[in-house]
């Protein structure tokens, strides 16, 4: 990126608000990742409503970024400008409706202070790192063992509605239809809008029962996913297939704790991989790959990629 373009998105920000060469390992999951050229906190929607506008006006190639689950990026970094959405405040509206900034953590944060209150409906998604807005993106979903069993439960459940600031730059509130949810996906995919907050309809329920069901819920993760402060990772590396689990598939192909330089296909569920210590975005590509041709090669399956690949590799 032209180093002027930063100069004048300085200019329109003011001191102190673009930071550059920023590592962006520190704020994934994975830990991996390398810098951005320009780096921007937005800490209320009017920040980052003039951040994206700025941006837009310059033609800088954006990125936004929440928790930093579900992406990996390049080990040389992206090319143009991250913005962090950390745009907090939690409001409840009465009535079981509860509103919250995009950048909120929905783990721990969100589900802690609505099942405080006794509110269901969030509490499924305990254990899954994701802000509001990451959650509107993938439509943040869990296969809860209790009381849901059997079935997928979808953050779109619970949406109201929400406030974005629209591809054409227009600030409003759209209904949760206008989202188009599917599995891992919303209408975030294809436009670039941006949720500022997110408003929920939850549902009065004992608090004892909503900490039964986070207590079953933690211990089915605990038994299949990777302690992120052991094992960063971005969660699932790849989508259902036709109703099969692709850690299944990578399992018979005997994949399961494959390692390539500091990344591990995981012991304990093939469809991730974690950073062991030092891996590259070089080493998990290598392994994503791996995984795809044999799969391919030895079942005839197509695996798809959940995760998000961004910046330069």
């Amino acid at each position: 990126m032209p180093k002027p373009s930063i100069d004048h998105l300085e200019r329109r920000l003011g001191p102190g608000r673009v930071e550059r060469d920023v590592p962006l390992a520190p704020f994934t999951t994975f830990r991996i990742g390398g810098p951005a050229d320009a780096f921007v906190r937005a800490r209320t929607p009017d920040e980052l409503v003039e951040t994206i506008e700025a941006a837009r006006d310059l033609e800088l190639a954006t990125f936004l970024l929440g928790r930093g689950a579900n992406i990996l990026v390049g080990d040389r970094g992206y090319r143009g400008l991250v913005v962090r959405c950390e745009i907090g405040g939690i409001d409840f509206l009465g009535d079981g409706r509860v509103r919250a900034g995009g950048g909120v953590e929905v783990y721990p944060d969100l589900i802690e202070a609505t099942v405080a209150r006794g509110l269901g409906g969030l509490h499924h998604f305990v254990g899954i790192p994701s802000t509001v807005g990451g959650a509107l993106w993938q439509n943040l979903h869990f296969l809860s063992p209790a009381p849901a069993r059997e079935r997928t439960v979808f953050i779109e459940e619970v949406l109201e509605s929400a406030e974005i600031l629209s591809e054409e730059g227009e600030r409003r509130e759209v209904p949760c239809e206008y989202f188009r949810f599917g599995y891992d996906d919303s209408i975030l995919h294809e436009r670039a809008d941006i949720v500022l907050s997110a408003t929920f309809r939850l549902t009065p329920t004992p608090v004892e029962e909503l900490r039964t069901v986070i207590r079953e819920n933690l211990a089915w993760r605990d038994e299949r996913h990777p302690d992120l402060w052991l094992y960063p990772c971005a969660g699932s590396i790849f989508q259902k297939i036709e109703g099969i689990g692709a850690g299944r598939l990578i399992d018979e192909c005997g994949l399961k704790g494959r390692v390539y330089g500091g990344a591990q296909i995981f012991h304990k569920h093939a469809n991730i991989i974690v950073n062991t210590g030092g891996a590259t975005a070089r080493d998990v590509r290598t392994l994503v790959d791996l995984a795809r041709d044999t799969v391919r090669r030895e079942l005839g399956y197509e695996l798809v990629p959940e995760i998000t690949f961004v910046g330069e590799f």
